[in-house]
């Protein structure tokens, strides 16, 4: 099984910049993708930004201003985010698949809360 840890959330104005983390511990073999997802209130969730290998992909709301990095030998992911709106506030969600012993399969991280003040 894997356990995520986010952290990093918090509340900023408008224009403001904030760094998440996740990361990931267990028993698994290796992290095939990570990614950031994010649910608001009476939204749906939304894919924010992934990770494989070298290759990124960003949700276009959040292109040219969030950036998502991992750390490999640590299982460790980050969200830079920069020129924060108030439409980013939401729950920020870590997602992670990994190959455990029952083969590959996805976790969900319990969330962290992102607050822009307008």
């Amino acid at each position: 099984q894997v356990q995520l840890l986010e952290s990093g959330g918090g509340l900023v104005q408008t224009g403001g910049s904030l760094r998440l983390s996740c990361a990931a511990s267990g028993s698994f073999l290796r992290i095939n993708s990570m990614a950031w997802y994010r649910q608001a209130p009476g939204k749906q969730r939304e894919l924010v930004a992934s990770i494989t290998g070298a290759s990124t992909d960003y949700s276009d709301s959040v292109k040219g201003r969030f950036t998502i990095s991992r750390v490999n030998a640590r299982n460790t992911m980050y969200l830079q985010m920069n020129s924060l709106k108030p439409e980013d506030t939401a729950v920020y969600i870590c997602y992670v698949a990994a190959v455990v012993a029952a083969g590959t399969r996805g976790y969900w991280g319990q969330g962290t809360q992102v607050t822009v003040s307008s």
